[in-house]
Formats: C-alpha cells, structure tokens, sequence
C-alpha cells in the first residue's frame, strides 16, 4: 500500500503593535512547492507579542492536513519560547512562572502548543528588517493589517486587562500568606548558617516557606545589613 507523502510547506510570519500596547496586525506567507499564498489581519489593541504569536497560530491553522512545516520568524518571543521549552514547561506548571505570577499570552501559547501537535514544525529564527525578501513582505503585510479599516477585537488581552493584577508580582509579607503557586499558607523558616560573600552588604534572618510545593519567599523585614566585623550571619 503506497503512503501518502507528508507535505513540506514553508511559515513565514511577522506581527506587531502601534505604538506597543496599541493598535496590531500581522501578516503571514505559506508556501508550498513554489506556490504561495499571503494573508494579514488587522487587531484594534494588542501588543508586539501577541501579534508575533498570532501570526505563526494563523499560518499553522490554515493548513489543513498534517505537514511538515518549517518556520521563520524574526520574534526570539516565539522561537525561543518554543525551542527552548519555555512554554511546554509552563503548561506542566498549569501556566504558573517560578515566582507564581501568570504566563502572560497564556491563551495563544495554549492555542499555539495545540496546533504544533497537529504537524512536524521546526521554528527558525531569522533578523528583522535586515533584507529577508518573506520576512520584509510579512513586516508590508503586517502593516497592512495595522492600517485596516475594519480591525478584530483582541479579547485575550482585552481579557488580560480587565484581570492584570492576577499577572503582576504578588508580595508576601509574613507567615500565613498563602504560596502563590498553590495557595498553602506559608510558615516561616530560618536559613542555615552560612559565610557572607565579599561585598555582600545584607542578608535575610527569615524567609517564609510552603510546606506543600516548597516555594520560598524572600521578605523585606527580614532583610538585615551585615555587620562589618562578622563573617557569618549569626
């Protein structure tokens, strides 16, 4: 029985924002045994990343059987965050980074992961602006979509907006604040004697402690100077 052969296409994506955070669009190039085919929207509030991420979702969703697909980008945002195993590590953390913040642009990198296992996808990254003849049409086409008339609401950052204390970096003061990662309340610990580094010029008596995920939290009032005639903390 005679396979059938998995088809080579080629993702060419460039996305971004006016001014950042501000209006958006991206553009986006496929190609596929010479043929090529350009597409562009146009976003009225969003950001750089954001759009730099729709652009590569765009292009992989549009292509309708299983391929494999290479990608160029010029967003070390997208390419890194895949290559490097950015974002399959936050999703094993449910979307949570190490100091319990969340992932920002969680619902495209979500959407971006879904659609990545639906093909074979390398990511390239190549420089912006510096003559790549599809990623300078893609800059052209993502402009076009920075000047449509007729913009899309992007509702994930609208989303983002409306909820943007859950992303910023929530501070824990003393014992019984819960761990940010799991919502444990903390207890407070107090580290093993150790030397002081040369120039160091303070140190923590304390530091609070989950005892369910092992998070640790530096806090302000346990800050103390080192003493300038002592070589260890206590």
């Amino acid at each position: 029985m005679k396979t059938l052969e998995i088809p080579e296409i080629e993702l060419f994506t460039d996305g971004g924002a006016e001014p950042n955070s501000g209006k958006g669009g991206f553009g986006v190039i496929l190609s596929y045994k010479g043929r090529k085919k350009e597409f562009f929207e146009g976003y009225e509030l969003t950001t750089n990343n954001r759009m730099e991420l729709m652009a590569v979702i765009f292009g992989l969703e549009k292509i309708k059987v299983k391929a494999k697909v290479t990608v160029y980008s010029d967003s070390k945002y997208v390419v890194d965050g895949i290559v490097k195993g950015w974002a399959e590590n936050w999703e094993q953390n449910n979307w949570i980074r190490k100091k319990g913040n969340l992932v920002l642009n969680k619902d495209l990198w979500e959407r971006l992961l879904n659609v990545i296992d639906k093909h074979e996808v390398e990511f390239n990254w190549v420089k912006g602006h510096a003559g790549h003849l599809e990623n300078e049409r893609c800059d052209a086409l993502a402009n076009k979509g920075i000047n449509a008339a007729n913009k899309i609401k992007d509702e994930g950052y609208l989303d983002y907006l409306d909820n943007i204390e859950d992303y910023q970096e929530k501070k824990l003061e003393k014992e019984g604040d819960l761990c940010r990662k799991c919502n444990t309340p903390t207890i407070k610990k107090t580290p093993k004697k150790r030397k002081v580094k040369k120039n160091q010029i303070y140190y923590y008596e304390y530091y609070l402690y989950c005892p369910n995920c092992k998070a640790m939290y530096m806090v302000e009032d346990a800050k103390r100077e080192v003493s300038d005639n002592n070589n260890t903390l206590f």
